[in-house]
């Protein structure tokens, strides 16, 4: 009998789309552990898990747009916004929402 192979990356993003609660906390460890490199990588996760095309058109951009701002190692946002946070004494954190909110 021959065993299914999925690769590790396939049962993540399975997991990520069908675990809001464990997404959020992936996510949170990414924020609080990583680099801006893993961070941008665990974005690209989440958003391939909940598909390009549906991701870029809910936040009106258009794919390309999408996969350039995920991408990017240029982009300084996320970075600064965390020193600034850091500064304060404070972190990022994120959160699940219903799919109900997250759509409209």
């Amino acid at each position: 009998m021959e065993i299914p192979y999925t690769s590790h990356d396939d049962s993540v993003i399975n997991i990520l789309k069908n675990d809001p609660e464990f997404a959020a906390e992936y996510l949170n460890t990414v924020l609080e552990d990583g680099c801006q490199e893993e961070m941008m990588l665990a974005l690209h996760r989440m958003v391939t898990a909940f598909g390009i095309k549906e991701i870029a058109e809910t936040a009106n951009l258009s794919p390309i747009a999408l996969y350039h701002t995920l991408s990017s190692a240029e982009n300084s946002e996320l970075k600064n916004f965390r020193v600034v946070l850091e500064a304060m004494g404070m972190r990022l954190a994120i959160t699940p929402v219903s799919r109900q909110t997250a759509i409209s």
